[in-house]
Protein backbone atom coordinates (compact mmCIF):
# COMPACT_ATOMS: atom_id res chain seq x y z
CA UNK A 1 0.00 0.00 0.00
CA UNK A 2 1.63 3.34 -1.15
CA UNK A 3 2.40 5.66 2.21
CA UNK A 4 -0.59 8.12 1.41
CA UNK A 5 -3.14 5.74 0.65
CA UNK A 6 -2.04 3.59 4.38
CA UNK A 7 -1.98 7.23 5.64
CA UNK A 8 -5.68 7.76 4.59
CA UNK A 9 -6.38 3.74 6.07
CA UNK A 10 -4.97 4.79 8.91
CA UNK A 11 -6.81 7.82 9.68
CA UNK A 12 -9.72 6.40 9.08
CA UNK A 13 -8.93 3.25 11.80
CA UNK A 14 -8.02 5.35 14.69
CA UNK A 15 -11.17 7.58 14.44
CA UNK A 16 -12.95 4.45 14.09
CA UNK A 17 -11.59 2.62 16.92
CA UNK A 18 -11.46 6.41 18.79
CA UNK A 19 -15.54 7.04 17.95
CA UNK A 20 -16.71 3.05 18.06
CA UNK A 21 -14.79 0.97 20.38
CA UNK A 22 -17.95 -0.71 21.67
CA UNK A 23 -18.43 -1.97 18.42
CA UNK A 24 -15.59 -4.37 19.03
CA UNK A 25 -16.33 -7.81 20.90
CA UNK A 26 -14.11 -8.80 23.89
CA UNK A 27 -14.04 -12.22 25.17
CA UNK A 28 -15.02 -12.93 29.09
CA UNK A 29 -11.74 -14.61 29.34
CA UNK A 30 -9.19 -12.30 27.59
CA UNK A 31 -6.25 -13.01 29.54
CA UNK A 32 -6.15 -16.67 28.21
CA UNK A 33 -6.33 -15.52 24.29
CA UNK A 34 -3.76 -15.38 21.69
CA UNK A 35 -4.22 -11.66 20.47
CA UNK A 36 -2.04 -10.69 17.16
CA UNK A 37 -2.21 -7.57 14.62
CA UNK A 38 -1.48 -6.62 11.20
CA UNK A 39 -0.26 -3.20 9.75
CA UNK A 40 -0.37 -1.51 6.46
CA UNK A 41 3.14 -1.38 6.35
CA UNK A 42 4.47 -4.61 7.80
CA UNK A 43 4.09 -8.58 8.88
CA UNK A 44 2.10 -9.74 11.16
CA UNK A 45 2.97 -9.30 15.01
CA UNK A 46 1.23 -12.28 17.13
CA UNK A 47 1.50 -14.03 20.50
CA UNK A 48 0.30 -11.36 22.26
CA UNK A 49 -1.43 -11.19 25.83
CA UNK A 50 -4.24 -8.58 26.23
CA UNK A 51 -5.90 -8.74 29.94
CA UNK A 52 -8.65 -6.00 29.31
CA UNK A 53 -10.28 -3.69 27.07
CA UNK A 54 -7.95 -1.04 28.62
CA UNK A 55 -5.32 -2.84 26.65
CA UNK A 56 -6.80 -3.14 23.42
CA UNK A 57 -7.67 0.18 23.51
CA UNK A 58 -4.03 1.48 23.72
CA UNK A 59 -2.65 -1.42 20.95
CA UNK A 60 -6.09 0.28 18.57
CA UNK A 61 -5.05 3.54 19.18
CA UNK A 62 -1.24 3.26 18.97
CA UNK A 63 -0.57 0.92 16.55
CA UNK A 64 -3.49 1.48 14.48
CA UNK A 65 -3.45 -1.75 12.79
CA UNK A 66 -5.30 -2.66 9.84
CA UNK A 67 -6.13 -6.22 10.97
CA UNK A 68 -6.60 -7.28 14.96
CA UNK A 69 -6.65 -10.66 15.41
CA UNK A 70 -7.79 -13.32 18.26
CA UNK A 71 -7.66 -17.13 18.81
CA UNK A 72 -10.28 -19.20 19.05
CA UNK A 73 -7.81 -21.31 21.56
CA UNK A 74 -7.63 -20.59 25.34
CA UNK A 75 -4.19 -20.91 26.81
CA UNK A 76 -2.48 -20.77 30.05
CA UNK A 77 0.51 -19.42 28.85
CA UNK A 78 -0.78 -17.55 25.29
CA UNK A 79 2.05 -14.99 24.88
CA UNK A 80 4.57 -18.19 24.41
CA UNK A 81 5.58 -20.00 21.34
CA UNK A 82 2.87 -22.54 20.51
CA UNK A 83 4.19 -25.73 21.62
CA UNK A 84 4.77 -23.95 25.28
CA UNK A 85 1.54 -22.40 25.05
CA UNK A 86 -0.22 -24.98 26.94
CA UNK A 87 -3.55 -25.58 25.01
CA UNK A 88 -6.86 -25.84 27.20
CA UNK A 89 -9.68 -25.67 24.67
CA UNK A 90 -10.58 -24.15 20.91
CA UNK A 91 -14.21 -22.80 20.16
CA UNK A 92 -15.27 -24.21 16.62
CA UNK A 93 -15.64 -21.38 13.98
CA UNK A 94 -16.61 -22.29 10.53
CA UNK A 95 -15.59 -19.90 7.47
CA UNK A 96 -17.64 -19.65 4.42
CA UNK A 97 -16.18 -17.43 1.71
CA UNK A 98 -18.19 -16.21 -1.51
CA UNK A 99 -14.63 -17.36 -3.55
CA UNK A 100 -15.21 -20.82 -2.77
CA UNK A 101 -18.58 -21.01 -4.09
CA UNK A 102 -17.68 -21.50 -7.88
CA UNK A 103 -20.61 -18.79 -8.63
CA UNK A 104 -20.75 -17.99 -12.30
CA UNK A 105 -20.90 -14.20 -11.69
CA UNK A 106 -17.43 -14.01 -10.56
CA UNK A 107 -15.79 -13.17 -13.53
CA UNK A 108 -17.84 -10.36 -13.94
CA UNK A 109 -17.15 -8.56 -11.28
CA UNK A 110 -13.04 -9.72 -10.62
CA UNK A 111 -11.00 -7.43 -11.59
CA UNK A 112 -7.06 -7.68 -12.52
CA UNK A 113 -4.81 -4.57 -11.95
CA UNK A 114 -1.28 -3.95 -11.77
CA UNK A 115 0.21 -4.90 -7.98
CA UNK A 116 2.12 -1.43 -8.08
CA UNK A 117 0.12 1.44 -8.97
CA UNK A 118 -3.20 -0.19 -9.91
CA UNK A 119 -3.73 0.23 -13.63
CA UNK A 120 -6.49 -2.31 -14.97
CA UNK A 121 -4.23 -5.06 -16.55
CA UNK A 122 -4.17 -8.49 -17.55
CA UNK A 123 -0.37 -8.58 -18.08
CA UNK A 124 2.91 -6.39 -17.84
CA UNK A 125 1.59 -3.03 -16.52
CA UNK A 126 1.42 -0.57 -19.41
CA UNK A 127 2.02 2.10 -17.66
CA UNK A 128 4.21 1.66 -15.27
CA UNK A 129 5.89 -1.98 -16.75
CA UNK A 130 5.88 -4.07 -13.53
CA UNK A 131 4.83 -7.65 -13.85
CA UNK A 132 2.55 -8.29 -10.88
CA UNK A 133 -0.66 -8.79 -11.16
CA UNK A 134 -3.33 -8.83 -8.40
CA UNK A 135 -6.73 -9.74 -8.77
CA UNK A 136 -9.30 -8.84 -6.64
CA UNK A 137 -13.59 -8.85 -6.16
CA UNK A 138 -15.94 -6.13 -6.40
CA UNK A 139 -18.94 -6.37 -4.02
CA UNK A 140 -22.26 -8.56 -5.55
CA UNK A 141 -25.06 -9.34 -3.90
CA UNK A 142 -25.54 -12.46 -5.60
CA UNK A 143 -22.32 -13.46 -3.82
CA UNK A 144 -23.47 -12.15 -0.41
CA UNK A 145 -26.72 -14.16 -0.71
CA UNK A 146 -25.21 -17.69 -1.56
CA UNK A 147 -22.56 -16.94 1.00
CA UNK A 148 -25.81 -16.53 3.35
CA UNK A 149 -27.40 -19.28 2.07
CA UNK A 150 -24.67 -21.16 2.97
CA UNK A 151 -24.09 -20.21 6.41
CA UNK A 152 -27.87 -21.37 6.70
CA UNK A 153 -27.76 -24.83 5.75
CA UNK A 154 -24.66 -24.94 8.15
CA UNK A 155 -27.02 -23.07 11.08
CA UNK A 156 -29.40 -25.77 9.99
CA UNK A 157 -26.97 -29.00 10.04
CA UNK A 158 -25.75 -27.98 13.79
CA UNK A 159 -28.90 -27.72 15.07
CA UNK A 160 -30.97 -30.92 13.10
CA UNK A 161 -27.82 -33.20 13.29
CA UNK A 162 -25.98 -31.72 16.07
CA UNK A 163 -28.13 -30.44 18.40
CA UNK A 164 -26.03 -27.22 18.57
CA UNK A 165 -28.53 -24.54 18.96
CA UNK A 166 -26.92 -22.45 21.58
CA UNK A 167 -23.99 -20.13 21.63
CA UNK A 168 -23.89 -20.26 17.63
CA UNK A 169 -23.40 -16.66 16.50
CA UNK A 170 -22.88 -15.69 12.75
CA UNK A 171 -20.92 -12.67 11.56
CA UNK A 172 -19.94 -11.33 8.11
CA UNK A 173 -16.23 -11.65 7.97
CA UNK A 174 -15.83 -7.91 6.75
CA UNK A 175 -15.34 -8.93 3.03
CA UNK A 176 -17.19 -11.41 0.96
CA UNK A 177 -18.17 -14.59 3.31
CA UNK A 178 -19.01 -15.42 7.11
CA UNK A 179 -17.88 -16.70 10.17
CA UNK A 180 -19.79 -19.02 12.54
CA UNK A 181 -19.01 -19.16 15.77
CA UNK A 182 -20.04 -21.86 18.20
CA UNK A 183 -19.60 -21.11 21.92
CA UNK A 184 -20.24 -25.43 23.04
CA UNK A 185 -17.86 -26.05 25.80
CA UNK A 186 -18.05 -29.52 25.03
CA UNK A 187 -17.57 -29.02 21.08
CA UNK A 188 -14.43 -26.55 22.19
CA UNK A 189 -12.63 -29.79 23.88
CA UNK A 190 -12.84 -31.38 20.24
CA UNK A 191 -8.80 -31.69 18.78
CA UNK A 192 -7.61 -31.75 15.16
CA UNK A 193 -8.52 -35.08 14.42
CA UNK A 194 -11.91 -34.91 15.09
CA UNK A 195 -12.52 -30.84 13.82
CA UNK A 196 -11.59 -32.81 10.01
CA UNK A 197 -14.40 -35.38 10.41
CA UNK A 198 -16.50 -32.42 11.79
CA UNK A 199 -15.85 -30.50 8.49
CA UNK A 200 -16.22 -33.41 6.37
CA UNK A 201 -19.85 -34.24 7.96
CA UNK A 202 -21.17 -30.74 7.33
CA UNK A 203 -19.44 -30.63 4.13
CA UNK A 204 -21.13 -34.30 2.97
CA UNK A 205 -17.78 -35.02 2.15
CA UNK A 206 -16.54 -39.08 1.91
CA UNK A 207 -20.00 -40.16 2.76
CA UNK A 208 -20.06 -43.68 2.44
CA UNK A 209 -22.83 -45.18 0.29
CA UNK A 210 -23.55 -47.76 2.99
CA UNK A 211 -24.56 -44.71 5.09
CA UNK A 212 -27.03 -43.83 2.46
CA UNK A 213 -28.71 -47.25 2.17
CA UNK A 214 -26.34 -49.27 -0.68
CA UNK A 215 -24.31 -51.99 0.24
CA UNK A 216 -21.56 -53.86 -1.86
CA UNK A 217 -23.33 -56.78 -2.05
CA UNK A 218 -25.86 -55.00 -4.60
CA UNK A 219 -29.02 -54.69 -1.62
CA UNK A 220 -30.25 -50.90 -1.34
CA UNK A 221 -32.47 -49.87 1.07
CA UNK A 222 -32.73 -46.26 0.61
CA UNK A 223 -33.54 -43.34 3.80
CA UNK A 224 -36.74 -42.25 3.96
CA UNK A 225 -37.65 -38.36 3.85
CA UNK A 226 -38.75 -38.86 7.65
CA UNK A 227 -34.84 -39.61 8.78
CA UNK A 228 -32.73 -37.27 10.96
CA UNK A 229 -29.05 -36.82 9.63
CA UNK A 230 -27.86 -36.65 6.26
CA UNK A 231 -30.44 -39.66 4.90
CA UNK A 232 -33.04 -37.78 5.73
CA UNK A 233 -31.50 -34.75 3.79
CA UNK A 234 -30.00 -36.82 0.89
CA UNK A 235 -33.88 -38.53 0.94
CA UNK A 236 -35.51 -34.91 0.32
CA UNK A 237 -33.35 -33.22 -1.90
CA UNK A 238 -32.10 -36.08 -3.63
CA UNK A 239 -34.90 -38.59 -4.19
CA UNK A 240 -37.86 -36.19 -3.95
CA UNK A 241 -41.37 -36.38 -3.58
CA UNK A 242 -43.62 -39.63 -3.12
CA UNK A 243 -44.56 -39.53 -6.20
CA UNK A 244 -41.44 -40.29 -8.32
CA UNK A 245 -39.40 -41.28 -5.39
CA UNK A 246 -39.59 -45.24 -6.39
CA UNK A 247 -38.59 -44.36 -9.98
CA UNK A 248 -35.53 -42.13 -8.87
CA UNK A 249 -34.64 -44.73 -6.44
CA UNK A 250 -34.01 -47.39 -8.69
CA UNK A 251 -32.36 -45.22 -11.33
CA UNK A 252 -29.23 -43.87 -8.54
CA UNK A 253 -28.88 -47.39 -7.33
CA UNK A 254 -29.33 -49.60 -10.55
CA UNK A 255 -25.55 -48.73 -11.37
CA UNK A 256 -24.66 -50.61 -8.53
CA UNK A 257 -21.87 -49.75 -5.94
CA UNK A 258 -19.03 -47.64 -7.54
CA UNK A 259 -21.57 -46.07 -9.62
CA UNK A 260 -23.55 -44.89 -6.58
CA UNK A 261 -20.18 -44.03 -4.71
CA UNK A 262 -19.09 -42.28 -7.55
CA UNK A 263 -22.75 -39.83 -8.10
CA UNK A 264 -22.80 -39.34 -4.17
CA UNK A 265 -19.06 -37.53 -4.55
CA UNK A 266 -20.42 -35.67 -7.29
CA UNK A 267 -22.92 -34.44 -5.00
CA UNK A 268 -20.57 -32.95 -1.99
CA UNK A 269 -20.63 -29.06 -3.32
CA UNK A 270 -24.33 -29.41 -4.09
CA UNK A 271 -25.40 -30.80 -1.15
CA UNK A 272 -22.50 -30.12 1.43
CA UNK A 273 -21.81 -26.88 3.28
CA UNK A 274 -19.12 -25.01 1.34
CA UNK A 275 -16.61 -24.39 4.18
CA UNK A 276 -12.90 -24.34 4.66
CA UNK A 277 -12.15 -27.44 6.22
CA UNK A 278 -8.18 -25.64 7.33
CA UNK A 279 -10.44 -23.05 9.17
CA UNK A 280 -12.70 -25.39 11.16
CA UNK A 281 -9.66 -28.00 12.37
CA UNK A 282 -6.82 -25.68 12.80
CA UNK A 283 -6.87 -25.25 16.88
CA UNK A 284 -3.84 -22.60 17.19
CA UNK A 285 -5.60 -20.25 14.45
CA UNK A 286 -6.33 -16.29 15.25
CA UNK A 287 -9.45 -15.07 13.65
CA UNK A 288 -10.31 -11.26 12.55
CA UNK A 289 -11.67 -10.12 16.03
CA UNK A 290 -15.38 -8.83 15.68
CA UNK A 291 -16.13 -5.77 15.31
CA UNK A 292 -12.80 -4.58 13.96
CA UNK A 293 -11.97 -3.93 10.35
CA UNK A 294 -11.10 -6.00 7.37
CA UNK A 295 -8.46 -4.78 5.88
CA UNK A 296 -9.25 -6.31 2.02
CA UNK A 297 -12.38 -3.67 2.41
CA UNK A 298 -12.48 -0.99 4.96
CA UNK A 299 -15.57 -2.75 6.33
CA UNK A 300 -15.86 -4.42 9.76
CA UNK A 301 -16.99 -8.12 11.00
CA UNK A 302 -20.19 -7.67 12.63
CA UNK A 303 -23.00 -10.11 13.58
CA UNK A 304 -26.22 -10.75 11.64
CA UNK A 305 -28.85 -12.07 13.61
CA UNK A 306 -31.19 -12.67 9.90
CA UNK A 307 -29.60 -13.39 7.08
CA UNK A 308 -31.79 -13.40 4.53
CA UNK A 309 -32.59 -9.56 5.33
CA UNK A 310 -28.51 -8.63 6.30
CA UNK A 311 -26.90 -5.64 4.03
CA UNK A 312 -23.16 -6.03 4.77
CA UNK A 313 -23.04 -3.31 2.58
CA UNK A 314 -25.02 -0.80 4.78
CA UNK A 315 -24.04 -2.72 8.46
CA UNK A 316 -20.90 -3.10 7.81
CA UNK A 317 -19.90 0.14 6.47
CA UNK A 318 -18.18 1.65 9.41
CA UNK A 319 -15.87 5.06 8.05
CA UNK A 320 -17.05 7.82 7.69
CA UNK A 321 -18.85 10.12 4.66
CA UNK A 322 -15.98 12.67 4.99
CA UNK A 323 -15.43 13.32 1.15
CA UNK A 324 -12.45 11.80 -0.45
CA UNK A 325 -10.23 12.81 -3.81
CA UNK A 326 -8.57 9.46 -5.45
CA UNK A 327 -7.90 8.16 -8.85
CA UNK A 328 -9.68 5.34 -9.53
CA UNK A 329 -9.55 2.71 -11.61
CA UNK A 330 -12.07 0.14 -10.77
CA UNK A 331 -14.07 -0.95 -14.04
CA UNK A 332 -16.78 -2.62 -11.70
CA UNK A 333 -19.96 -0.07 -10.09
CA UNK A 334 -20.93 -1.31 -6.30
CA UNK A 335 -22.80 -0.19 -4.04
CA UNK A 336 -22.55 1.35 -0.14
CA UNK A 337 -24.99 3.22 1.78
CA UNK A 338 -27.31 2.67 -0.79
CA UNK A 339 -25.10 4.60 -3.01
CA UNK A 340 -23.79 3.44 -6.44
CA UNK A 341 -20.29 4.07 -7.39
CA UNK A 342 -18.16 3.63 -10.58
CA UNK A 343 -17.24 1.92 -12.74
CA UNK A 344 -14.24 4.25 -12.60
CA UNK A 345 -11.38 4.35 -16.03
CA UNK A 346 -8.23 5.88 -14.52
CA UNK A 347 -10.66 8.86 -12.92
CA UNK A 348 -9.99 11.88 -10.42
CA UNK A 349 -13.35 11.54 -8.26
CA UNK A 350 -14.66 12.90 -4.92
CA UNK A 351 -16.03 9.77 -2.60
CA UNK A 352 -17.19 9.25 1.10
CA UNK A 353 -14.11 7.83 2.72
CA UNK A 354 -15.96 4.54 2.99
CA UNK A 355 -16.34 4.05 -0.60
CA UNK A 356 -12.70 5.68 -1.19
CA UNK A 357 -11.41 3.08 1.81
CA UNK A 358 -13.19 0.34 -0.05
CA UNK A 359 -11.26 1.35 -3.08
CA UNK A 360 -7.95 1.73 -1.53
CA UNK A 361 -8.15 -1.59 0.20
CA UNK A 362 -8.75 -3.53 -2.73
CA UNK A 363 -6.17 -2.00 -4.97
CA UNK A 364 -8.13 0.19 -7.35
CA UNK A 365 -7.65 2.97 -6.12
CA UNK A 366 -5.28 5.51 -4.48
CA UNK A 367 -5.78 8.73 -2.86
CA UNK A 368 -5.06 12.10 -4.33
CA UNK A 369 -1.95 13.69 -2.58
Amino acid sequence: MRPPDASFIRRCMKRYYFERFDMIELPSDMPKREFGFRRADSGMVRHLQLHDSADLRVLLLQAVPLEVYVSNARYLLPSQPIPEKVWEDAHLIFDIDAKDLDLECRPSHTVASCERCGHGTSGPCERCGHRGIRKTSVACPSCMRAAGDQADRLLDILADDLGVREGVRVYFSGNEGFHVHVHDEQLARLGAAERVELADYVAFRGMLPERLGVARDGASSLPRPSEGGWRGRFAREVLGSKAGRSRTAREISSGGYDAFARRVEGMTSGLGVRIDPGVTMDVHRIFRMPGTVNGKSGMAKVPCADLKRFDPYVSAVVFSDEPVHIRASCPVSFRMMKRRFGPYANEYVRVPAYAAAYMVCKGLAHVVE
